[in-house]
């Protein structure tokens, strides 16, 4: 692996950029059912799409304003084991977050691991705020959240619809000044 496309760091982690051999392990993960229920996108992921999305998610640059997908990698295997997607807005100030974690790695608090040093990272740039949200039934998602430092801001009823029906969305946001120390 390229020294240039590890991003950040943990004990078992390295956040990365994506490359073009990480497509089969993303469309696995991706096409698991209970992972893509929440998600925006559809299970199965083909091949094709999953290489494109790669190919997109490769080219961005996590300090410029607009989408950066950090691809999460097991030190221990060197796999692909999930992502973490960063949308940075134009003030530079203030982000929306969001994760997704292959389900054979969920429950070992690598999601926490990796959610904490990418929030970390940023704060550590001078963001102000990070926001994120989730499906309100998401209650492992929402459970993170809480438990790297959001605070929970709010329900919206009928937020989104999705997968042909109304979703109930949870808002969470964290200030600078408010983190809970790690």
């Amino acid at each position: 692996m390229s020294p240039k496309s590890t991003l950040l760091e943990t004990p078992r982690l390295r956040l990365r950029t994506f490359r073009d051999d990480d497509v089969d392990a993303f469309c696995e993960y991706r096409s698991h059912p209970d992972v893509a229920r929440y998600q925006g996108w559809s299970a199965p992921v083909s091949r094709e799409a999953g290489a494109s999305d790669i190919r997109e998610y490769g080219g961005t640059d996590p300090s410029a304003p607009g989408w950066f997908m950090y691809a999460i990698e097991a030190k221990t295997s060197g796999l692909l084991i999930g992502e973490i997607g960063v949308h940075l807005h134009e003030n530079r100030m203030q982000a929306d977050i969001g994760f997704t974690l292959a389900p054979a790695h969920q429950g070992m608090g690598l999601a926490t691991e990796a959610l904490t040093a990418t929030v970390d990272s940023y704060l550590a740039r001078g963001l102000r705020r990070i926001s994120a949200d989730c499906d309100a039934r998401n209650i492992r998602s929402a459970a993170l959240l809480e438990r790297v430092g959001f605070r929970f801001e709010g329900l919206r009823k009928s937020n989104r619809h999705a997968k042909g029906e109304w979703v109930d969305e949870l808002f969470f946001g964290m200030v600078s000044e408010c983190r809970k120390p790690t």
